[in-house]
């Protein structure tokens, strides 16, 4: 969970008896959404007290900031001060069910690209939780260049192909004022594959770029000109190269009744920048995170959660995974779908990567 918990202020303060009842109004309101009257809550068989008692309950729940009342006569609804005390101090998390585990471990096979096993797990976390799916693509100075390959298309073109741990391979168009010749590329990516091959990606960028400023009165011309075709081709400096793959974004119509709400998270998800910011706060932490409604700090997802976990590639932290939801989330359910998501895909990428 996230470090931050503002319900566990409360631990001292909340008796048995409300937390009990705190714990039945939220799971009535997550199973239907409605506000829950105190009579209702007195008839069900786990209360042993009255009607008036509950009120009361009720009423001190509320002066603490833990239940409101939508309407004067509707039933209380937890807050979302409530939904995080109620996560932190009173929720019980289910192992997930071994057959769904299972039936994760055989999609996300090993043997895919690791583009593939993002894009199966962004899509299955998305069917599994009927929520809408995020995932951040590893940085790439978590991603080593295997190999490097100059083609040339014509006397301005050169494709350079980069091979990416030994799956994932990237292709790029270079314009080149000067024509090379075939045996003249060939050298050139020996050359840079003896230097750098096997290195961080980006390490190999800075490298290049370095290379070509401190050594350009020692290095020949060959090699200048092919470091320069290598570095055009090398992620830019601007970013980590850092994506988010979406699946599911059509279900955040389900999760309001409000347009200008789920205009303003499909605004959010498409532009991405801030979505990322937010979701790179979560990869200093390992374990699940949840942030419910306004925790984010981020205004687009004020009535929405988002339940988090990070996943690994080769033992070292590199993205994050996550769903959006609405507030009332099934959060013992979803919980250890995410958890388990990062794991199983944590395993995989590190047996492909």
């Amino acid at each position: 969970m996230s470090d931050t918990r503002p319900g566990k202020s409360f631990g001292g303060e909340v008796d048995h008896r409300a937390q009990q009842l705190l714990k039945l109004l939220v799971e009535h309101y997550i199973s239907d959404g409605t506000p829950v009257a105190s009579k209702a809550l007195a008839m069900l068989p786990q209360v042993q007290v009255s009607s008036a008692t509950v009120r009361n309950v009720m009423g001190d729940l509320e002066a603490m900031g833990l239940v409101s009342s939508p309407h004067t006569s509707a039933g209380k609804v937890p807050t979302q001060l409530g939904l995080r005390f109620f996560v932190d101090t009173l929720l019980s998390v289910e192992p997930w069910q071994e057959d769904r585990v299972e039936q994760l471990e055989n999609e996300l096979n090993p043997n895919m690209s690791p583009s593939e096993l993002l894009a199966t797990a962004s899509e299955m976390l998305s069917q599994f939780t009927q929520m809408t799916c995020l995932i951040t693509t590893p940085r790439k100075n978590q991603v080593n260049l295997r190999q490097l390959e100059f083609m040339r298309l014509d006397e301005h073109r050169i494709l350079v192909i980069l091979v990416l741990d030994d799956r994932e391979v990237q292709n790029r168009v270079i314009y080149v004022e000067e024509p090379f010749s075939d045996n003249e590329l060939s050298q050139a990516a020996a050359l840079i594959n003896r230097e750098f091959g096997g290195r961080p990606l980006m390490e190999v960028r800075h490298s290049v770029i370095g290379s070509m400023r401190e050594d350009k009165e020692q290095m020949d011309a060959l090699m200048q000109r092919a470091l320069d075709v290598a570095a055009q081709a090398m992620p830019g400096s601007d970013g980590d190269g850092q994506e988010l793959l979406v699946s599911g974004e059509r279900r955040l119509l389900d999760f309001s009744a409000d347009t200008s709400v789920v205009k303003s998270l499909f605004e959010a998800i498409s532009k991405k920048g801030r979505v990322l910011t937010l979701l790179d706060q979560c990869l200093e932490s390992t374990g699940v995170q949840l942030f419910i409604g306004k925790e984010s700090g981020y205004r687009p997802l004020g009535d929405m959660s988002l339940v988090t976990s990070s996943y690994q590639v080769n033992g070292e932290l590199a993205g994050v995974l996550g769903v959006i939801g609405p507030t009332r989330m099934d959060y013992k359910d979803v919980i250890p779908v995410v958890d388990v998501t990062a794991k199983v895909l944590s395993a995989a990428m590190r047996n492909g990567y």
